[in-house]
């Protein structure tokens, strides 16, 4: 059954990290990245993001800004955002003229996504304390939305320095490109997505902590906002989630044996948000079906979890299928379009005249063929006429 049309369109996206096994070749697996964007960019995805990361071995990309202008040039209408910048890793001014060069360089397809940083083998390596990483963030993420917006700022804190700071280049999207700040567990995403007007990216939206305070953290983002003369739009609002969809359930579970004992070694090494006992069974991804913390089935389980989703978050504007690599690439991309294809026209009601359409004609059809028929032996016996008639006059 089709869904209703919404008000606003339901977006589609990935979330890529990336995850690559160190059993690969890192070369052909960027480019695979690429590669894959363009496909999105083909069957109508709406939005990438790409991570940044610096050790740990599989999350490869050193600078999304630099995938972002390659891929860029590759595709026409999908829109391309940082996920995220970690903030404490570089200059505040340094980011706000690459985003705002991007923003020129794309014709304004560039998002600015920010974080804290999520590996903590990234802050060590930096000589940054994991304890003032969030603070950090907030204090460059002021800077540079006031350098972004035409000030000249002169500011020292403790780990930077700007002396009559300015971007020489105003953005090509005005007032600014579009901005999201990356959400976990913790509060502090929503309060500064509700402080500045920003989007959230809620990285964690299906793991069972994440899913918890999806509606908690949002109403904390709209009472920031109210407090600063805004009000938050759920178009904004950005859940993310691991699906990995094939023709059956079993065909799904199949395929995603190629990498899924790979990532959940890598997954539960590193990342401080892993957490659950469905990561560590024996059949984890029926165990991570069970849990709800991710998708491996069919068109109708993607329904399924985006309607929990929108249930528990009181509603958002994009899904973001975490690019995982869990199956082979060709499997990966059938899953992206069966998505496409099958999911996004449930909530967008993208068939609904074509239903009414097709009952409409089901309905009056004896009517309609009657209709027919007459008309055509009405033509036949006009035929026959003509005939008798041309054989009198000779």
């Amino acid at each position: 059954m089709t869904a209703a049309i919404r008000p606003n369109r339901l977006r589609a996206g990935i979330f890529l990290a990336p995850f690559h096994p160190v059993d690969e070749d890192p070369t052909l697996a960027i480019r695979r990245d690429i590669d894959l964007i363009e496909h999105l960019d083909r069957i109508g995805f709406d939005e990438a993001w790409i991570g940044e990361h610096h050790s740990a071995g599989y999350e490869i990309i050193a600078s999304p800004e630099l995938m972002i202008a390659a891929i860029a040039e590759r595709t026409q209408r999908i829109r391309l955002g940082t996920g995220v910048i970690s903030l404490p890793y570089h200059h505040p001014l340094m980011v706000a003229n690459r985003i705002v060069q991007l923003d020129h360089m794309t014709r304004g397809r560039a998002m600015f996504g920010v974080g804290p940083g999520l590996l903590p083998s990234d802050a060590e390596m930096l000589g940054v304390p994991v304890s003032k990483q969030r603070d950090r963030m907030a204090e460059s993420l002021d800077v540079i939305l006031r350098l972004v917006a035409g000030e000249t700022v002169t500011e020292k804190t403790e780990w930077y320095t700007l002396k009559e700071a300015r971007c020489q280049l105003l953005p090509y999207t005005r007032p600014r490109p579009e901005i999201a700040v990356a959400s976990t567990f913790t509060p502090s995403g929503g309060k500064l997505a509700g402080r500045y007007g920003a989007g959230m990216l809620c990285v964690a939206a299906s793991q069972q902590a994440g899913y918890d305070v999806l509606g908690t953290n949002w109403q904390i983002a709209c009472e920031i906002a109210r407090e600063n003369g805004r009000e938050m739009d759920r178009s904004v609002l950005r859940l993310v989630a691991p699906m990995h969809i094939a023709e059956s359930r079993e065909q799904a579970i199949r395929e995603v044996k190629y990498g899924l004992n790979k990532w959940l070694a890598y997954f539960t090494a590193i990342n401080p948000t892993a957490s659950g006992d469905d990561l560590g069974a024996k059949d984890p991804a029926e165990a991570m079906v069970e849990s709800g913390r991710a998708v491996v089935g069919t068109p109708d389980d993607a329904i399924a979890m985006l309607e929990r989703l929108e249930k528990q978050s009181g509603g958002f504007g994009c899904i973001l299928m975490l690019a995982h690599n869990w199956a082979n690439f060709d499997a990966t991309k059938r899953s992206y379009e069966m998505f496409a294809r099958h999911v996004l026209p449930h909530f967008n009601g993208s068939n609904i005249a074509r239903d009414a359409s097709l009952n409409w004609v089901r309905d009056n059809g004896k009517e309609l063929m009657g209709k027919a028929m007459a008309a055509a032996t009405e033509t036949v016996q006009k035929h026959f006429a003509e005939v008798a008639a041309k054989q009198q006059r000779n």
